[in-house]
C-alpha cells in the first residue's frame, strides 16, 4: 500500500503524531475533513480533464469553413518583406547650450 509515495510504516507515524497532538475525539472530524477536501480535488481534476480532452477534439475536428480556408490559394506578397519594413526614425540633433542672459546696466 502506497499513497503519494508514503508506505504503511510512515502512514502510521502520522496517524499517531496526529492523534497526540489533535487527541483522539477531534482526529476522526479532521479525516473527514481531509477526505472531502480530497475528493473535492479529484472532481476538480477530473472535470478539468475532461474540458481539456473536450478542448483538444475540437482543435483536431476543424469547422468546414477552415478546411476550405486550408485548401484555398496560398497568400503570396506582393513587395519583397524588407519594402514592408518601415525606415528608423531619426534621433534628434543635441540642443545647444543655452546662452547667458546679459546683464542689465546699472541706472
Amino acid at each position: 500500500m502506497n499513497f503519494f509515495g508514503i508506505g504503511l510504516p510512515e502512514m502510521a507515524v502520522i496517524a499517531a503524531i496526529g492523534l497526540l497532538v489533535f487527541g483522539p475525539k477531534r482526529l476522526p472530524e479532521l479525516g473527514r475533513s481531509l477526505g472531502r477536501t480530497l475528493k473535492g480535488f479529484q472532481s476538480a481534476s477530473s472535470e478539468f480533464e475532461k474540458e481539456f480532452r473536450t478542448a483538444i477534439a475540437t482543435v483536431e475536428t476543424p469547422a468546414p469553413e477552415v478546411a476550405a480556408l486550408d485548401q484555398a490559394a496560398p497568400l503570396t506578397p506582393t513587395e519583397p518583406a524588407q519594402a514592408q519594413v518601415p525606415a528608423p526614425i531619426p534621433s534628434p540633433a543635441p540642443a545647444a547650450a543655452p546662452t547667458p542672459a546679459p546683464d542689465a546696466p546699472a541706472s
